[in-house]
């Protein structure tokens, strides 16, 4: 059965790392863009994590007490064991764990993650062929501009505008839509005269604002 892609908002979120090694530096390095509040636990924590800034260290082994107020969790250390009993206190608590390289005591994955700004796109086999995950990580990198996530900021910033322009909802769908396609096809930010063209005209669907289809 494949795994549903949920996209989760994790901005100020508690989470908790079980392990100081490279194996949960890049699961630490995956979670940072997306905003959470990471607490790392292991006896000994790499250099490389103690040079992030902004998380709590804890140079201990793991207490089921950590987990206390967290909205999720990831076991990475080298114990098997240990790693086994933070999935099962997490599935006793509802809490999501992620257990690295053991598929079977998790209950979410880490998609192969291609990432602008605020645009995210997540591929996962289900834990079945990594390689098959970073094979299509590097076809669609390749195939997003670089740029996506401003001009995602600037479109988001055109909405109330047309949101005001234009009352019919099926008009600003189709107007938000041209808008995208002519900043991929034109390059953006568009021109007065354009967006004049688009906002204030006679508006598509007759959905400009006090009109009625």
């Amino acid at each position: 059965m494949a795994y549903f892609p949920f996209f989760v908002e994790l901005d100020g979120q508690e989470g908790l790392i079980v392990g100081g090694s490279a194996v949960a530096l890049r699961k630490i390095e995956k979670l940072l863009p997306y905003g959470p509040r990471l607490t790392v636990c292991a006896p000994d924590i790499s250099t490389e994590i103690r040079a992030i800034p902004g998380l709590v260290l804890l140079e201990r082994a793991f207490d089921p007490e950590l987990l206390e107020g967290k909205a999720f969790a990831i076991a990475a250390t080298d114990d098997p064991e240990v790693n086994h009993l933070i999935s099962r206190l997490c599935r006793e608590r509802r809490i999501p764990v992620n257990v690295v390289d053991d598929r079977d005591y998790c209950t979410f994955l880490f998609p192969a993650l291609v990432k602008r700004g605020g645009f995210s796109v997540g591929i996962s086999t289900g834990g079945a062929s990594p390689s098959a995950a970073i094979y299509w990580k590097k076809r669609i990198d390749a195939l997003v501009p670089e740029d996506t996530g401003g001009l995602l900021d600037y479109l988001n910033g055109l909405r109330e505008r047309v949101k005001q322009t234009v009352s019919d909802e099926m008009a600003r769908s189709e107007i938000l839509s041209i808008l995208f396609h002519t900043c991929v096809e034109n390059g953006w930010p568009l021109s007065d005269e354009t967006l004049d063209s688009l906002l204030d005209g006679p508006g598509l669907l007759g959905g400009r604002k006090g009109e009625q289809l």
